[in-house]
């Protein structure tokens, strides 16, 4: 950057409401952690104005269900989440005017249920040791009970084709003339991997696309079939999946969406990580880029730099950063980060005269 004072000249046109802002969000590079001649880029879908990969899905979902006629005006909308999913319906539905219950299980962190209730959505929560079937029976249920609109965000086309046709056309335009060895993501509905695949595998078929899961819950990686209903849903946990850190990553079962990349041999190559090895990757993007996203970014990353480490020169990695780090302020990944001064800033506060706490 030249060392003229940074201006800014706006975008150059303003916005009916939240919903336009979805989308076009920057591919930065990561600078000094990659071996020399290594490019590592990360596509920071914390840019999206409810902060996360999700919204994009959020508004596919309700206007493609507005689009066929599946969602009448002021219909309750319901949906099974582990947060961002629901934090983005909860975005939409604020400014389209729908009522949304979201149900999820109580393992998950407590800033996504308050995040999704600060925007008005009812949050019901499911016992832990249900697991991801448990909210997402339980969302079936009321949907069937009280007639209400289901998002199914595992099943249905609305989430794939949103990929295939804004986060996939963003990367091909953003990487126009540059290489792009390898493309990074994990996956919690398989949406990002299937609309992002559909697009790269046409336009870039020289990129590999990796995909990766917790180390202990490779479900994808075990090669067992999921069991599903008739209608594809799933009729029951995959018997090779555990609790994991991960948040949004790896429900227990293999969505539908996800089957698509399965079968369609959409991805190169399954890397798995595990879970403080996430943590760890968060930790660093925020103390060296000043990148804060949460635990599956920070997992999809340490994944591209176990990639960058072996590439040659001259390969280009992207990965996703599917969220930010501010809804994980209760999870794992914040602990160790006190609230009170340690002893080098009591250190620092004595160091002058003025200004100094009672207890330090």
């Amino acid at each position: 950057m030249s060392s003229q004072s940074r201006t800014t000249e706006g975008r150059g046109r303003l916005y009916d409401d939240v919903i336009e802002t979805v989308g076009n969000t920057p591919c930065i590079r990561i600078n000094g952690l990659a071996p020399e001649g290594v490019r590592l880029y990360a596509k920071a879908e914390f840019f999206n104005p409810a902060a996360s990969v999700k919204d994009r899905l959020a508004v596919s979902i309700i206007e493609e269900a507005e689009r066929s006629g599946a969602l009448k005006p002021g219909q309750t909308v319901v949906e099974a989440t582990s947060g961002n999913t629901g934090i983005g319906l909860a975005m939409v539905c604020a400014a389209k005017g729908y009522p949304l219950v979201i149900t999820m299980a109580d393992s998950f962190s407590i800033e996504r249920r308050k995040l999704m209730r600060f925007l008005g959505a009812k949050v019901v929560l499911t016992p832990r040791a249900a697991k991801g079937m448990g909210m997402y029976q339980k969302a079936v249920e009321l949907a069937e009970t009280n007639g209400w609109f289901l998002a199914s965000q595992f099943e249905t086309d609305a989430n794939a084709k949103i990929h295939e046709n804004t986060t996939g056309r963003e990367i091909v335009a953003d990487f126009a003339g540059e290489r792009l060895d390898y493309y990074v993501t994990g996956y919690g509905t398989g949406g990002t991997l299937t609309g992002v695949a559909r697009v790269l595998r046409k336009e870039r078929p020289e990129t590999k696309i990796v995909l990766a899961e917790p180390t202990n819950a490779q479900i994808v990686a075990s090669g067992r079939a999921q069991q599903r209903t008739p209608e594809g849903s799933p009729a029951g946990s995959h018997p090779d999946w555990e609790p994991h850190p991960i948040q949004g990553w790896t429900p227990d079962f293999i969505p539908l969406v996800l089957q698509e990349a399965i079968d369609g041999s959409y991805y190169d190559e399954l890397i798995p990580v595990p879970g403080p090895t996430g943590i760890e990757g968060s930790r660093r993007l925020a103390e060296t880029q000043g990148i804060l996203t949460g635990i599956s970014g920070g997992s999809t990353f340490a994944v591209a730099m176990q990639i960058a480490e072996k590439a040659a020169p001259g390969t280009t990695i992207l990965c996703m950063l599917p969220d930010t780090g501010e809804r994980y302020l209760s999870s794992p990944l914040f602990e160790g980060i006190a609230e009170d001064m340690s002893a080098e800033e009591v250190v620092l506060s004595k160091s002058t005269p003025g200004f100094q706490m009672p207890s330090s």
